[in-house]
């Protein structure tokens, strides 16, 4: 996830640099806004060091160039701002915007979560209560001040939450949310290898980077993730998915067919070979002639037999086309009984095996829904949205 951290001038900003420790942890890849107050309490080297990104402070950038907050905030899957003053807070309730921060604020679609840190008197008067609470009527979520000694020495509520406990509510609160939450989805990913010896095999130029683009945000999305992959050196995979690596197309088809059973929805996005070779030789074959003559004969076909099997799933197959590709992806759907097909076509640019890019259409019984050109963890996003129009 996308987070952007920003940091207002509050004692409590100490606390920062093990909050951007701990969400770097978790894999999020974290952005932070300090304000020039904030920069008295915790300085950008630090913040720059433990999060691998260099810390925004003004619409100027170190070579002259500026920050574009617009651009900022369409990256951020997430605003997180902690901690959070009473000035800060009467800026964002009143529409006030001096800084880099509050630019990216207000220009932000993402979730914004706010955690408030002041002493005591402060966190308790009428004006930051009304402040809090327009910002919630806005949609933010307010993490509430923590009980405790404060820096004034006083006793109270007011103190900005520890930063486990900021990543708990965080996540607590999006897990509600999630679209995917509850649901169990397979997704099979790469290609399959058929031996012709111990060392030769038949294959096909797959990477498994759109399946695994897939895999990783349905997890984000709240999903319980099943990938079987196939012989892939991809390595960006979400350490909550549950992963099982096979070789051929019989290993994929039984992995398959045993997840299927227990799946909500199922997306085969893996290049199964459509051949295998009759006789798979228990020796290295010796270059004795000048020609070789393989048998081959047909794999199972793994997307037509979930689609004999499938009763409450969801079933979304992949089409690879060179020529009549819409033609050629609807009867796939068709014949296969497919809730959904996703096709990409070689013919364009960007498209096909072992590219971070990808340019499909959704195509259901209905309806066809194209995209433009985008990387395979954007196209991951619309194709899941458009199974989520499915149900």
């Amino acid at each position: 996830m996308n987070i952007i951290l920003g940091i207002t001038g509050g004692i409590a900003a100490y606390k920062t640099p093990h909050l951007v420790r701990l969400l770097v942890k978790k894999g999020h890849n974290v952005k932070v806004i300090l304000t020039e107050s904030a920069k008295e309490f915790v300085t950008p080297l630090t913040l720059a060091t433990v999060s691998k990104n260099e810390v925004i402070s003004s619409f100027k950038t170190t070579d002259n160039n500026w920050n574009n907050h617009v651009e900022l905030a369409l990256w951020a899957d997430l605003l997180l701002i902690a901690p959070a003053t009473a000035n800060t807070l009467a800026k964002m309730a009143n529409g006030l915007c001096d800084n880099v921060l509050l630019a990216t604020y207000f220009s932000a679609k993402a979730p914004t979560f706010i955690a408030p840190a002041m002493d005591l008197d402060m966190y308790a008067h009428p004006t930051v209560n009304n402040n809090l609470d327009r910002l919630k009527s806005f949609g933010n979520q307010i993490i509430p001040a923590a009980y405790g000694e404060l820096a004034s020495g006083l006793v109270g509520q007011g103190r900005m939450a520890e930063p486990e406990d900021i990543i708990n509510f965080i996540e607590t609160n999006i897990s509600h949310n999630l679209p995917l939450k509850g649901k169990k989805i397979l997704i099979t990913a790469g290609p399959t290898y058929e031996a012709i010896d111990p060392v030769r095999f038949i294959g096909n130029f797959s990477t498994g980077k759109m399946g695994i683009a897939l895999a990783n945000e349905a997890v984000k999305q709240g999903a319980e993730v099943h990938l079987i992959l196939g012989p892939s050196a991809e390595t960006n995979i979400h350490n909550k998915i549950h992963l099982q690596r096979v070789i051929s197309a019989s290993d994929m088809y039984e992995a398959t067919v045993n997840q299927f059973k227990t799946s909500d929805i199922a997306i085969l996005s893996a290049a199964v070979a459509d051949y295998t070779p009759k006789i798979k030789a228990p020796e290295k074959i010796k270059k004795k002639e000048t020609s070789l003559n393989l048998e081959l004969v047909s794999t199972i076909d793994i997307l037509a037999s979930l689609g004999k099997q499938k009763q409450q799933q969801l079933l979304i197959g992949f089409a690879l086309e060179t020529e009549n590709e819409s033609e050629n992806a609807r009867i796939k759907l068709n014949k296969k009984n497919l809730d959904a097909i996703v096709l990409n076509s070689l013919k364009d640019k960007g498209a096909g095996f072992g590219t971070n890019t990808n340019k499909i259409t959704f195509i259901t019984q209905n309806k066809e829904t194209s995209f433009p050109l985008k990387d395979k963890t954007e196209v991951a996003k619309d194709i899941l949205n458009e199974i989520l129009k499915l149900k």
